[in-house]
């Protein structure tokens, strides 16, 4: 999704919540730090969010979500979302990042910074988001470091972080053996 159908999707989610601030969880965040990325990153085609002091209304977004008529003319989608679909380092909420301005109206787009968004990956640990993953690090958009402090401050099990922690030495350490994926839901 190029930055201009995120722009969209933010100006119609406002028209139909009246809300004029949303948080960007998925993949898309990642336009609020580099707006500019190839498609092959930000290739999902829906836009997960949170309206931000309107929690109530993110409902009403599944009019444009998935297989509704915005979806099926533009080809992209909002998908609702709330904060426990997630799992992210605590303090998340102070290191949002400002999407940078476009064609938003004076709707405000409030990203993940990408570190809290590859922690919510690695928590997740399905193939896609591995993959996801390994290709941020491999571009030089993350900084081990900066993973290795959040991973201690989320919360999840020892067992969790043991296993995000292969995950992230081995996207960093290309002769570190891979980490499993986890199957399931």
């Amino acid at each position: 999704m190029k930055k201009q159908q995120l722009d969209h999707v933010l100006r119609a989610a406002a028209a139909i919540t009246g809300a004029d601030q949303f948080i960007i969880i998925g993949s898309q965040a990642l336009h609020g730090k580099y707006p500019d990325l190839p498609d092959e990153i930000v290739r999902s085609i829906e836009v997960d969010l949170i309206a931000k002091d309107e929690q109530q209304r993110t409902e009403w977004l599944n009019a444009i979500g998935v297989d509704s008529p915005f979806h099926e003319q533009f080809g992209y989608y909002a998908d609702p979302v709330d904060e426990s679909t997630d799992v992210l380092p605590r303090g998340w909420k102070g290191r949002l990042v400002n999407l940078p301005p476009g064609d938003t109206g004076k709707v405000r787009g409030l990203c993940l910074d990408p570190h809290d968004l590859a922690i919510s990956k690695y928590v997740a640990g399905r193939e896609k988001d591995i993959d996801f993953t390994r290709e941020l690090a491999r571009r030089g958009l993350l900084d081990k470091r900066k993973l290795l402090t959040l991973l201690k401050v989320t919360p999840v099990s020892a067992e969790t972080k043991a296993r995000v922690l292969r995950y992230i030495e081995a996207d960093f350490d290309p002769q570190a053996p891979p980490a499993p994926i986890r199957r399931g839901p």
